[in-house]
């Protein structure tokens, strides 16, 4: 997540859709005081290294501790986090307050539910012998799609953002998003965790009808929304 008071923007990142990416272009347009949250230690490397601002202003000041965090402090020496990679709407705005929350640009990324899903299959199994598709629909691991999906740009039923912006034209977005923010020659975007899927072929060939079906059951309001077809 990234809220930046020097653009007045702020980005909800959602799962499977470059969104690590994004961010890491992103932050090399952010300002001192902006929020950029934290990301893995190796895409950490990866930004600093791209030029981006490190993560910053994201820890929660130590008179918002509760004696709870100051056990967890003390115990494992991990400050407590105001906020965080992934952070839905409603947490955000809870947050920051209706004043910014209302003034602020919001944008997020949204993809074709079923090459969403293949995405994620390769992601969490690119280590070890996979689960066939079907086991991998009726496991609970489909559901972080949704968590960090509508789920996570919508309050209360609806959507809280600006604009939902499509994966499938990543560059063309992203052009759109930077002239609506005022970032000048747009953003040249990294490809933070390429490489991981080694099966290349068209998502429509992994799944089978029924397993078709299930997906499109499973995420029947964005494909209402965006129009989505398999």
């Amino acid at each position: 997540m990234i809220l930046s008071h020097k653009y007045k923007f702020i980005f909800i990142k959602t799962n499977k859709t470059a969104g690590t990416s994004i961010e890491t272009a992103l932050s090399k347009h952010c300002g001192r005081k902006d929020i950029i949250t934290p990301i893995s230690r190796r895409d950490e490397k990866k930004r600093r290294q791209l030029g981006g601002r490190r993560c910053c202003n994201y820890l929660a000041p130590v008179w918002e501790y509760s004696g709870e965090d100051f056990t967890t402090l003390i115990k494992t020496g991990h400050p407590k986090k105001k906020y965080y990679n992934h952070m839905p709407a409603r947490e955000i705005r809870d947050k920051i307050g209706e004043d910014i929350w209302n003034s602020y640009y919001k944008f997020c990324f949204e993809r074709n539910p079923w090459d969403r899903m293949a995405s994620l299959y390769f992601w969490l199994n690119k280590k070890g012998k996979a689960p066939s598709m079907e086991e991998f629909l009726n496991s609970e691991k489909p559901a972080l799609l949704k968590r960090r999906g509508i789920e996570a740009y919508s309050i209360d039923g609806k959507i809280a953002v600006d604009k939902i912006c499509r994966f499938e034209q990543l560059q063309e977005e992203l052009d759109s998003v930077c002239k609506k923010i005022g970032i000048a020659g747009g953003l040249e975007l990294p490809h933070a965790k390429s490489g991981h899927r080694k099966d290349k072929k068209n998502y429509r060939n992994l799944f089978n009808d029924a397993d078709r079906e299930r997906v499109a059951e499973m995420f029947s309001e964005e494909i209402k929304l965006l129009g989505y077809e398999f």
